[in-house]
């Protein structure tokens, strides 16, 4: 008989990718929507709404592996005080309603997955390089992150296995991040932002659904790991590398700090600062990057 796999945010950019790995592994999954959809030969659709405390059960149940990717999008709006908090709301409400219906019943899974960020270190610019052992920032990335993964360690409680995937900037195809920049690039009109000096640690899809997949798979997996590439990327050097890609050199100047942080308000520190990060504990796991030239991961979602 097929493991279950549950995923919260099954329906979104990493969900789907995550979604197609995990059936071509031999595994049936299982998502949580808030709108109703048709179930299929490998898919089941359960209900939830956050907000209003409501979950089928049956989805929880039913899991031999739940991972958690569900969350407001941290870069869609301005983050005013009602978006910070539904931010916040967003990981936190919801691994709540899932650890509830785990204690209620006394169920067991073989692992609690969840997804987190980079950002717990904080908006930074530096040369020190982060570890999963680097305490949280203080600033609102870090305490998003800090709360998320709070939420996560309430499921530990619970004597489950926990996995924390700290997760750098996706690169993926037709979707995310890049799929933002493309139209800027492709009309020649790419530029780097601020100094350009800020760190941007990337991972490409492909390899971080191999880790969600590892760490259902590796018994060993326990606690926090960082998913990005030390490759040391700034943005002035993936900025250069997209625009080699379209077939040209940057001309534009560096979009100034002060123009960002017109537009973007607070939010602005997700592009103007940045931070170095350690792989060492993940690859010390065995995993190993496909991708860890950041050009190819760019030709790779560009071409294919």
């Amino acid at each position: 008989m097929k493991k279950n796999v549950l995923l919260s945010g099954g329906t979104g950019f990493v969900g789907k990718k995550l979604t197609d790995l995990l059936i071509q592994k031999g595994f049936s999954v299982s998502i949580l929507s808030r709108s109703d959809k048709k179930n299929t030969t490998d898919i089941s659709y359960y209900n939830w709404d956050v907000s209003q405390e409501i979950i089928e059960e049956a989805a929880v149940l039913d899991a031999d592996y739940i991972i958690h990717l569900a969350g407001e999008n941290i870069a869609d709006k301005r983050w005013t005080s009602e978006r910070k908090a539904a931010i916040i709301d967003s990981r936190v409400q919801s691994i709540q309603l899932i650890q509830s219906v785990l204690k209620n019943n006394n169920k067991k899974v073989e692992a609690f997955i969840s997804a987190s960020g980079i950002g717990i270190y904080g908006a930074l610019n530096g040369e020190a390089i982060c570890s999963e052992n680097t305490p949280a920032a203080n600033d609102f990335l870090g305490t998003v992150c800090q709360k998320w993964e709070s939420a996560a360690d309430t499921i530990t409680a619970l004597n489950i296995r926990t996995v924390k995937v700290r997760t750098g900037l996706v690169l993926g195809r037709n979707d995310g991040f890049l799929n933002k920049l493309l139209p800027i690039f492709k009309f020649r009109l790419g530029s780097a932002l601020g100094s350009g000096k800020q760190y941007m640690p990337w991972i490409h899809i492909d390899d971080l659904c191999t880790i969600y997949l590892e760490a259902i798979l590796n018994s060993e997996m326990d606690g926090a790991y960082n998913a990005a590439v030390q490759d040391d990327t700034t943005n002035l050097i993936f900025s250069k590398k997209l625009a080699k890609i379209f077939g040209y050199s940057i001309w534009l100047p560096n979009v100034p700090a002060f123009v960002l942080k017109l537009v973007m308000g607070e939010m602005a520190a997700i592009v103007l600062t940045g931070r170095r990060i350690s792989s060492e504990k993940i690859e010390k796991t065995g995993f190993k990057f496909k991708y860890k030239n950041l050009e190819t991961a760019l030709r790779d979602c560009l071409t294919n």
